[in-house]
């Protein structure tokens, strides 16, 4: 079966999705060795997982608005060498400040993946294409995850925790070679009928009623996600004992369970794109859905059971991973494709910050009460807060987008 040049495009966002979140995640799956090693407290390693986010809501903006104007094939090439290469440097780092200055250099690199890929997307697909485009590449980033506990501990055990850096930050190097070969700029017979418009300043793009509505929305939801990602590990570790040579399973299935979601979020709402629904209708069901999937998470802290807690994690995880697939899709129906980069750049600058302060909070909540209960219990409802919001503030959308 031929693969359009559209779905090629696509795989490789899969992968650079894969690749991006298969390195965030190597510090997480060593953070109870190295925490041992190091002697960080609860405390240091929040500011060590901050330093990312900080790098990460830095270079959103300004590569949102690169994007937009220099295009995506050359701007993404770069930031994936600049994250491989911080990925790497990792394996030098002693101290709580060394390796807070290696994951600022990961930020950095690392934030230009989802504006290129949701940008790439909005010039390739139609809308109702678009959920289900988005969920497949968004889907990677669990593929990641999935991939980690696998390789990282193995690597970590036989070469030493420093090789597991320097070989996963490699993988970028194999990727770019793969992108600048096949990716072309989008010719006018590509399927897209966006209406050409005059671009718009920074302001008149960043301050409409429905980028700051989706600003807030993401500053809401999309701080669970960081806190799965920097401190599930550590959850499993020290509340059920899971080792770190034995984090694979219960983090596959996460994950696993989080991919279904994405998949099955952004294909249920291209669904009913398809069946005549509406393209807003479509949006907000598909997210109704994940935000009341999403308060299962309020009953992780009830369970002392492994696997109990992990099915519910993993519903969470794929409540979250729906949700993005239709916030990302909703973003690139209300917006041009020449807008989307800058849109995305700053709601994620929204999201990052959102994760910091959750960050600090949970490094703090667990210094005083010694649990997670009561962080489960606040990041299970900020998907039926943001959906709320979202509904309030955007009644409806009037899209140029087919």
């Amino acid at each position: 079966m031929k693969i359009s040049y559209g779905w090629k495009i696509c795989i490789l966002l899969f992968f650079s999705t894969t690749i991006n979140y298969l390195d965030r995640h190597v510090l997480s799956i060593l953070a109870p060795e190295l925490q041992s090693l190091y002697h960080w407290t609860e405390v240091e390693y929040s500011y060590i997982v901050t330093s990312f986010q900080v790098s990460y809501g830095l270079g959103v903006v300004l590569t949102g608005k690169l994007l937009d104007k220099y295009g995506t094939k050359w701007i993404f090439a770069i930031a994936v060498f600049l994250w491989s290469i911080a990925g790497m440097t990792h394996a030098l780092a002693r101290s709580v400040f060394s390796f807070s200055v290696a994951r600022f250099g990961l930020g950095i690199g690392e934030s230009v993946n989802f504006p290129a890929s949701v940008k790439t997307v909005a010039e390739l697909f139609p809308a109702s294409k678009r959920a289900f485009a988005t969920g497949f590449f968004n889907a990677g980033s669990n593929i990641g995850a999935i991939i980690a506990p696998l390789l990282i501990p193995f690597i970590a055990l036989r070469y030493g925790w420093q090789w597991a850096f320097i070989l996963t930050g490699a993988l970028g190097f194999i990727w770019i070679i793969c992108w600048l070969l096949i990716y072309k700029k989008p010719k006018v017979e590509v399927n897209i009928s966006t209406i050409s418009v005059k671009n718009k300043s920074w302001k008149q793009v960043v301050f409409r009623k429905e980028t700051l509505t989706i600003c807030l929305v993401r500053f809401i939801s999309d701080p669970t996600w960081w806190f799965l990602l920097y401190w599930l590990p550590k959850f499993l570790n020290e509340t059920k004992s899971v080792s770190t040579a034995s984090l694979g399973w219960p983090l596959i299935v996460v994950y696993l369970m989080a991919d279904a979601g994405s998949i099955a979020g952004g294909s249920y709402s291209s669904y009913l794109v398809k069946k005549g629904k509406g393209i807003y209708p479509s949006r907000k069901l598909t997210l109704l859905i994940c935000a009341l999937m999403a308060l299962l998470l309020s009953a992780v802290g009830l369970t002392d059971q492994l696997w109990t807690a992990v099915i519910l994690i993993g519903l969470g995880a794929a409540a979250h991973c729906g949700w993005t697939a239709n916030i990302f899709a909703l973003i690139t129906d209300i917006y041009p494709a020449e807008e989307v980069g800058t849109v995305m750049g700053v709601a994620t600058l929204s999201a990052v910050s959102g994760g910091i302060v959750l960050s600090l909070l949970t490094g703090r909540i667990l210094a005083y009460t010694g649990g997670y209960s009561y962080i489960f219990i606040m990041v299970s409802c900020t998907y039926i807060i943001g959906y709320f919001i979202l509904t309030r503030f955007i009644p409806e959308i009037k899209s140029t987008q087919t």
